[in-house]
């Protein structure tokens, strides 16, 4: 016998199926729309019904726009020459939530896994070199994809697509301890890059 009524069950259903969400939040959350104001709900359901309405990607750096260039690539005070390539767009907001990048992004869209059927193909590599070609002066690359198996693939992938650029200079974001964490805590691929990344201790 089913105790709840049918439209929370569904909506439980469709909770459940977003990321990091189990059953349990799902149900919380559901509990939670049911217990709110009805104009609460119609700007959440606005929300997700208009979602895509006046989205597309960047032509530059295929980052998520709501025109034509994004607003980072047509910030004049950007350092154009300055390109970190990121898989996805949630990668550009934390890295600019750091506030350390002078420069632009070039969002790959995913990773190299062909597991699940992802080849170099899919990605924007082909659109990256292009970019390249249209720029003028020295230019550096910061590839800052995760430190991941399919990650690191990439990564060297995208370094050998562009390698044939004499102007071009490829760095990879060092990977590593984080600040507060205890090294026996950690994973071998973590010390490992945290020991290939080390550098000369300045002492004031």
């Amino acid at each position: 016998m089913q105790i709840l009524p049918k439209s929370i069950r569904k909506l439980i259903e469709e909770l459940s199926k977003l990321p990091g969400i189990g059953h349990k939040s799902a149900s919380r959350l559901a509990f939670y729309l049911l217990k709110s104001k009805d104009l609460d709900r119609e700007m959440l359901s606005d929300a997700v019904k208009n979602l895509k309405e006046n989205l597309t990607f960047c032509q530059q750096c295929r980052n998520l726009a709501e025109s034509v260039i994004c607003n980072i690539c047509s910030d004049n005070n950007r350092e154009q020459n300055l390109i970190c390539v990121v898989e996805e767009p949630l990668d550009v907001v934390a890295l600019e939530a750091g506030r350390s990048h002078a420069g632009t992004y070039h969002v790959l869209g995913g990773v190299i896994s062909p597991i699940d059927g992802v080849g170099p193909d899919d990605l924007a590599i082909r659109e990256l070199a292009d970019r390249i070609k249209g720029l003028t002066g020295e230019i550096e690359i910061v590839i800052a994809t995760n430190p991941s198996l399919e990650g690191e693939g990439t990564a060297m992938y995208v370094a050998r697509a562009i390698k044939e650029f004499p102007n071009v200079k490829i760095t990879r974001i060092a990977h590593g301890l984080p600040i507060g964490g205890d090294i026996e805590y950690a994973d071998e691929m973590t010390i490992a890059k945290a020991l290939e990344g080390r550098r000369d201790y300045q002492i004031n």
